[in-house]
């Protein structure tokens, strides 16, 4: 069971790469600006995805530094599409709140799947996606041709975005190897004054915090503040070691919401809806965030104490 799940999830990757590649073959189709270096940066990373398994790892670094190389030199653009804004407009008359059917089932198919299913694993988001495409095409009757045009068009509005959450997961592995965590530590060292109790939890909290602006993920912003400053400033000084692990946590989503590095969250919206400044969405969510900041600092202390 475990090996057909792992070949579905790797079925789902090779899926995605021929996405990039449909993409980058109609970019290079087109009479867009800069299409040379923007058709190759989808290629590149379709030959990734779909390839990526079998690729020796030279080959794979080789590729990803070329991705960061097309855009370092400005040789990849997003696209640009125009909105038919009465066809829009028709189609949410028409089918209302049915847009949301697709989405909801896609997440109830994936939990599921993961509950009752463990070893469907990652590829549980996979199937559930699927199953969402093909009763989106029923409810909306859409033809396989639309799907791609429509998949090429959010590809496209999305850009370089889309790549963030892969790179900062390879990023919080980085940091943990080079022993982040022990630099982060002789740092706050002598910055903490030991059996400072309040002093520590806001540490942490405010590390969390901006290590997740600048890593984009929570996840990987853990490890090494948590091993750096949580653990010798907070933990070993009597804290309760669950509670502030649950608050620095949920610290870090207070940094997700200030970043642009949180592509999924700041960035791909702002692309979705073309909002006109890309920072948008980042400016409505800053003043809960650093409410939100000042709550965790009086909970961990008052709480994990």
């Amino acid at each position: 069971m475990e090996a057909f799940f792992a070949n579905l999830l790797e079925f789902f990757y090779i899926l995605i790469g021929l996405q990039f590649a449909f993409t980058g073959y109609k970019v290079l189709r087109s009479d867009q600006d800069k299409r040379i270096g923007t058709a190759l940066f989808w290629f590149d990373l379709a030959i990734l995805f779909a390839l990526g398994k079998w690729l020796p790892a030279i080959i794979s670094g080789a590729l990803v530094l070329l991705l960061a190389i097309i855009t370092l030199v400005k040789h990849f653009v997003t696209g640009n599409f125009e909105q038919d804004e009465e066809r829009a407009e028709a189609g949410a008359d028409r089918f209302g709140n049915l847009v949301f059917v697709p989405v909801i089932v896609m997440a109830v198919t994936a939990l599921a799947l993961a509950q009752f299913v463990p070893a469907s694993g990652a590829g549980a988001i996979g199937i559930g996606a699927i199953v969402a495409l093909v009763l989106a095409m029923a409810i909306f009757r859409a033809p396989f041709q639309q799907v791609l045009h429509e998949s090429n068009r959010n590809v496209q509005q999305v850009g370089s975005t889309a790549i963030l959450p892969q790179l900062l997961a390879a990023l919080g592995v980085i940091f943990v190897n080079a022993g982040v965590g022990e630099i982060v530590t002789s740092i706050f060292g002598n910055l903490v004054p030991e059996g400072n109790q309040f002093l520590g939890a806001s540490m942490y909290v405010i590390a969390m915090v901006v290590f997740t602006m600048i890593m984009g993920n929570a996840f990987a912003a853990f490890t090494v503040i948590t091993a750096g400053i949580g653990i010798p400033f907070v933990i070993m000084q009597g804290a309760n070691p669950a509670i502030a692990g649950a608050l620095a946590m949920t610290a870090g989503y207070c940094g997700t919401l200030l970043t642009p590095m949180a592509g999924n969250f700041n960035a791909l919206p702002v692309a979705l809806l073309e909002m006109k400044s890309e920072y948008g969405v980042i400016k409505r969510q800053a003043p809960i965030a650093i409410a939100l900041i000042v709550v965790h600092i009086v909970l961990m202390y008052t709480w994990a104490f």
